[in-house]
């Protein structure tokens, strides 16, 4: 229990959640288009768009050739759809599961910036035999690693 990589750790418990994030874009996209800035045009499309980049940046944070361009590329998600966040906290919108007071959208608004500072972890080099990955380590050549 002691070589536990809590980075690594961390990194799935981030990529994970992002895939099921994503997912529930799909399966309850009323609720992510109703905090679309109506000045955005087609909110379903952006809600579809959106979930479709997080269920592929949860995967590419355990696939270490890609793994730090996927970072980089949350990190610009998470900054994209901050615009709904505050529509949602300025107008008190209501989205199931999730209480709405004034108090809980101010104190959630600032949780956007510990997704980015989450994702800005990975954004550098990692030791590939201790990182979290979906792809057995025996078949990533290094040609595959100089991608990064």
């Amino acid at each position: 229990m002691n070589n536990i990589n809590f980075k690594e750790l961390f990194r799935v418990i981030l990529a994970v959640a992002i895939i099921i994030l994503g997912i529930t874009h799909f399966t309850v996209p009323d609720q992510y288009a109703r905090i679309v800035p109506p000045q955005l045009l087609y909110p379903y499309g952006l809600v579809y768009l959106s979930g479709f980049y997080e269920i592929l940046g949860g995967i590419g944070l355990l696939v270490p050739p890609v793994s730090q361009a996927t970072a980089w590329g949350l990190i610009a998600l998470f900054i994209a759809v901050y615009p709904s966040n505050i529509y949602m906290a300025v107008n008190l919108i209501k989205i199931d599961h999730i209480p709405n007071s004034p108090w809980v959208h101010v104190i959630r608004l600032p949780l956007q910036a510990v997704l980015i500072a989450w994702a800005w972890l990975y954004t550098k080099p990692a030791d590939l035999e201790k990182q979290a990955s979906i792809i057995p380590k025996s078949l990533i050549t290094k040609e595959m690693l100089e991608l990064k």
